[in-house]
């Protein structure tokens, strides 16, 4: 009842916040939005996301490429064009491509970004209603903001002044909705943009205080004690971090000291960038990460003045990293995030990625660039992920509900309570153990992880284990499946009569996979994350009924340089089981 209630109250209270949304954008709402223009503007904060100045030529030619979608304008203003999707739209009116234009450092460029941005403002009273969701609002006052001197250099007295009327309309708009934006990451960019625009803007020094008062509200309930993000999702802490690095900047240029709350969220997250990342550069797919923008994350762990290693333990955000040798797991141990922030969530509780020496052998299929893809909802389900399966269900449960997607998308509304994680950094072994019981009110059953990586990172030994629920005699009859998905780079093949898996690397590297006393199946898989978009990949699964078993063993091993197949481990190798 608890559960269905808050849904109820999240459902209620998006659709108050669309309902007041358009009253703001009715004349009425305009008219607040009224008030005295600044007449300069006095810093613009840093973009520091990675730019392409060839896809300025584009742009000049009427070119718009945004979320893989390509729409040829012909002669016409961008802002006049259907919208082939909701994230191209968002991407649109965020401008977050101005960037590319000032790339390009030309006259043309800044010429075709202040025509660009003029078409928008004298078409403002009848764009869509995205233009005016509080994301994609937030996102386009950062962009005008930091790309002001594109937009601004060389213009005449007319347009400087359209642009500040329009900015602080906006500015205003954005103050009045702020309450309304969806929690999560909407939220904490509007916070963000709040404080840019009151840093950088003249005559607001009376919204100062409170703009930043605002960003330390939200960066305190979003920002956890590890430096992870509340939704779990690895993007998040990039994402926050692209933004709020440069508002930091621009708050100590104004002269102002950047307060305590903003600093050590700063200092907390850029640990976690690391923690997340992996030897070959990707971050871990969980959550709804999707394709990792390796030269941004470069260019945010270049602010890291401390170059401190990652943490082991992110046990906040509900995650272990364990490491050792050249080898390196991470592994999602935590629950669900909180339903108003979990409409990307994943049911991957106990999945985890394993990689050694700049390969990444084991993953989890990720997610599609697209927020409308057809597979945005099966790369959520469990089986999508290198963990276990009962009776192909998952651990979690997402709604889809086509009636409320439009006010809540499709959050986790039921999921594991948080499991109960032990750690041990041994002399021999890291062994995490982790227990989750999202499985225990449809079947009975709480299922048992065990990950130990050898302290020279030449074996990784896993055991899973079903357990009775609380309240069970025994386990029952149930189906299960463990499923390790493989990175689309490496190729794997049957080995010792069908009894192992042999695992070799782009560079060679090999690994053995052995699951004493199971049927080892090799079956199709795919990667939903790859910089090409979808690939196609194996994974490697292991069957059963808990009636007949309910221990599984298995085990990854590095194979001597060499050898041209994979060799049966002697038996006096027992590993940690």
């Amino acid at each position: 009842m608890a559960k269905r209630a808050r849904l109820g109250r999240l459902v209620a209270a998006r659709m108050l916040a669309s309902l007041r949304a358009s009253l703001r954008r009715s004349a009425i709402g305009r008219w607040r939005q009224v008030g005295i223009t600044p007449d300069r503007l006095l810093i613009a904060p840093q973009d520091i996301r990675t730019a392409d100045p060839t896809v300025a030529s584009d742009i000049y030619a009427g070119v718009f490429v945004f979320s893989g979608q390509i729409v040829e304008v012909g002669g016409r203003s961008p802002f006049e064009v259907p919208a082939p999707s909701e994230d191209w739209a968002r991407a649109l009116h965020g401008f977050g491509w101005l960037r590319h234009l000032r790339a390009s450092d030309s006259a043309l460029s800044r010429s075709n970004g202040r025509a660009l941005v003029d078409d928008w403002i004298r078409a403002s009273g009848q764009l869509p209603a995205i233009a005016w969701r509080t994301d994609v609002l937030a996102r386009r006052l950062l962009s005008w903001l930091s790309q002001s001197p594109l937009i601004l250099e060389g213009c005449d007295r007319g347009f400087y002044n359209r642009f500040l009327r329009t900015l602080v309309r906006q500015v205003r708009l954005l103050r009045q909705t702020f309450g309304d934006t969806p929690d999560g990451m909407p939220r904490l960019a509007a916070a963000l943009a709040l404080a840019a625009a009151a840093v950088s803007l003249a005559g607001q020094d009376r919204h100062v205080k409170a703009a930043l008062k605002l960003l330390d509200h939200e960066l305190e309930r979003q920002i956890l004690a590890d430096g992870g993000h509340i939704s779990r999702n690895p993007a998040a802490v990039l994402d926050a971090l692209v933004d709020a690095l440069p508002i930091r900047q621009a708050i100590s240029a104004r002269g102002i000291a950047p307060s305590p709350v903003l600093m050590g969220s700063i200092d907390r997250m850029i640990p976690m960038l690391r923690f997340f990342r992996h030897a070959e550069g990707s971050f871990a797919h969980f959550n709804g990460m999707g394709v990792t923008p390796r030269g941004l994350v470069a260019t945010v762990l270049a602010h890291d003045d401390s170059f401190g290693s990652a943490p082991a333990n992110a046990s906040h955000s509900g995650y272990q990293r364990l490491e050792a040798g050249p080898a390196l797991v991470i592994a999602d141990t935590g629950a669900p995030p909180p339903i108003a922030v979990s409409d990307n969530a994943h049911a991957g509780c106990l999945s985890f990625e394993f990689g050694s020496r700049g390969n990444l052998i084991v993953v989890n299929c990720g997610a599609p660039a697209s927020s409308r893809s057809e597979w945005r909802h099966a790369a959520r389900s469990t089986a999508a992920h290198s963990t276990l399966v009962v009776e192909n269900a998952s651990s979690a449960r997402i709604l889809e509900r086509p009636d409320l997607a439009r006010w809540i998308g499709a959050p986790i509304v039921e999921g594991p309570n948080p499991p109960d994680v032990q750690r041990e950094d041994g002399p021999h072994h890291i062994v995490v153990t982790a227990r989750h019981d999202g499985y225990a009110g449809r079947f009975g059953l709480v299922h048992e992880r065990t990950l130990a990586l050898a302290f020279d990172g030449q074996r990784l030994d896993g055991l899973d284990r079903l357990l009775p629920a609380p309240d069970e005699v025994s386990v029952g009859d149930r189906r299960f499946a463990v499923r390790f998905h493989l990175h689309p780079s490496v190729r794997a093949s049957r080995a010792l009569g069908g009894e192992a898996v042999l695992i070799v690397c782009p560079d060679s590297e090999a690994w053995m996979f052995t699951a004493p006393g199971l049927e080892i199946g090799l079956e199709e898989s795919v990667f939903l994350s790859g910089l090409q978009g979808l690939r196609r990949t194996e994974q490697i699964v292991l069957q059963g009924h808990t009636g007949e078993i309910s221990e599984i063993m298995w085990r990854f091993e590095r194979q001597a340089s060499g050898r041209s197949q994979a060799r049966r481990p002697p038996a006096e190798e027992t590993g940690l089981f």
